[in-house]
């Protein structure tokens, strides 16, 4: 991944269990926000699909696609770096990887 600081669509994401960054769009709960999210393939505490990193088995925080706007790899440890990225907040999908042409 030549430019790890940048937002992916999520269709790209790894589904290999690694851990990775998510922008959760906004709602009626709250504004877009960014979390530590990886994919599973299922266990017998929940079925298949995209998981907080806070989850333990029993207590399952779970996303569905809709959810979930963009993702991008964890950053490398920088101390110059002290919280996460934003969320990105633009108007469309196809503003994420470049025009699309």
């Amino acid at each position: 991944m030549d430019q790890p600081d940048r937002w992916r669509h999520m269709p790209s994401a790894p589904k290999d269990g690694s851990r990775i960054l998510v922008t959760i769009r906004p709602s009626e709960q709250g504004p877009a926000e960014v979390d530590l999210a990886y994919w599973s393939n299922g266990d017998r505490f929940g079925g298949e699909g995209w998981r907080s990193s806070d989850s333990s088995p029993g207590r399952i925080i779970a996303y569905a696609e809709p959810e979930l706007k963009c993702w991008m790899p964890l950053p490398t440890a920088n101390l110059d770096r002290t919280s996460l990225p934003s969320p990105w907040e633009g108007k469309d999908a196809r503003e994420l990887d470049g025009s699309g042409i």
